[in-house]
């Protein structure tokens, strides 16, 4: 009898012990999806101000329409709790729901599906035992015939996508891969920063293809070539994406909450890990020439404040503060104006809505100040804004084509 209770108290204990190794794991495995849930930028795109973590209800802003993000918490009837592990893999990798039906690519799965199948296992954790279920129903995307007709998306997938998983760059250091691997799929930098082909598609799906972040258009806004990024050292790469700031640049547009829900909450390893990736794929285009007497020019003419333009006079009256007549800005602090990418840009829209409504840097860890720019569109009408950009465009060693107030006035229109 004494032995036989010696074996059941033994039984029990190692049972115990197994629970509570089982329940570390899990904590572990759940703090880990977390993790990389802010790598895939989950929360940007799920979550509405005022409604719950991962609860939907975005509206995403398409050339197809408004496409409403998913609830993706573990809640059984409006969110995800049913899945399977397989089911959140597929949805997840390719775009394929439960029922068969087929999610827009406004969900990256075309870049997720390099995510490793381990790093899935900790994503699908995370969202079923670490999210707070929800019963918020989004709103239902309905777009308009043909592009209501999902199961197109079967052969769309099939031209445009690909289930090859994340390849190592052969000869890359450990550090180059690491990035890389976050760059090409958590990260899906490739959606906003790849130029798209007739079908909406990206070009380009990884490194081994020079189209891959050769900057693309995203909601009339230029975005830039992340190839090389010449004009940036690694460490600035690495202040920008975690705080959203650095010596030359502040960010803008739909970077804003990159760097707000995604970047600024990466580690120190991993965001030099993507710099150290981006520095290594390479310049793609090649670095404009900086030419000091035409900077020198647009400085000694601001200085003396004599003869000047209207749009001089503009930048004096409205910019001159903060950018100076250098068009350095401040360190960490405004931005540059010489040479930046927003004002160089192809399309100036991105610098024209940022004339109009301003601009204000997101709070984060390293950086907890929100740095502001007020907004002109109230005190600036089309034709001074157009003068305004185009000195802007122009001035220093900038090169760029002339503003119109047509093109003001379109930008304008979308001001909310």
């Amino acid at each position: 009898m004494k032995l036989k209770s010696l074996l059941i108290a033994n039984a029990v204990l190692l049972g115990s012990f197994a629970l509570q190794a089982h329940a570390e794991d899990e904590a572990q495995l759940i703090k880990q999806g977390e993790y990389l849930s802010r790598l895939g930028d989950c929360m940007a795109c799920h979550t509405v101000s005022g409604k719950g973590d991962y609860a939907g209800g975005l509206a995403i802003e398409s050339n197809l329409g408004t496409i409403y993000s998913t609830n993706i918490t573990p809640d059984k009837e409006h969110g995800i709790g049913n899945y399977s592990e397989q089911q959140f893999s597929d949805a997840v990798r390719k775009g394929v729901l439960p029922d068969g039906s087929r999610l827009y690519p406004a969900m990256p799965y075309p870049d997720y599906a390099k995510i490793s199948d381990a790093d899935i296992h900790a994503l699908y954790v995370y969202f079923m035992k670490g999210v707070k279920p929800s019963s918020e129903q989004p709103p239902k995307t309905d777009l308009s015939f043909p592009f209501s007709q999902r199961w197109g998306m079967r052969f769309w997938n099939w031209a445009f996508t690909s289930d090859k998983p994340f390849q190592p760059i052969g000869g890359a250091s450990e550090e180059v891969n690491r990035g890389a691997y976050i760059v090409e799929s958590l990260g899906h930098c490739g959606s906003c920063h790849t130029p798209r082909g007739l079908g909406m598609n990206e070009k380009a799906l990884d490194s081994g293809d020079d189209q891959f972040l050769a900057g693309g258009s995203l909601n009339n806004w230029d975005v830039p070539s992340l190839r090389g990024l010449p004009r940036w050292s690694e460490q600035e790469i690495v202040d920008y994406l975690q705080t959203g700031r650095n010596d030359k640049a502040a960010v803008g547009g739909e970077m804003k909450s990159v760097i707000e829900h995604s970047s600024s909450h990466m580690t120190d390893a991993d965001l030099k890990a993507i710099a150290s990736y981006l520095k290594f794929i390479g310049g793609n285009p090649a670095l404009q020439a900086y030419d000091v007497t035409k900077q020198q020019a647009t400085e000694a003419k601001l200085t003396a404040a004599k003869n000047l333009t209207e749009g001089e006079r503009l930048y004096i009256d409205n910019c001159g503060a903060c950018h100076f007549v250098t068009g350095k800005g401040a360190p960490g602090i405004f931005p540059e104006l010489d040479q930046a990418t927003i004002v160089n840009a192809k399309d100036p829209s991105g610098l024209i809505h940022t004339i109009l409504a301003g601009a204000q840097q997101p709070s984060t860890e390293k950086a907890p100040s929100t740095l502001a720019m007020p907004p002109f569109a109230y005190r600036l009408t089309d034709d001074e804004v157009a003068k305004l950009a185009t000195f802007v465009r122009q001035g220093w060693s900038n090169n760029a084509p002339a503003v119109t107030k047509e093109q003001v006035a379109d930008v304008r229109k979308t001001l909310k």
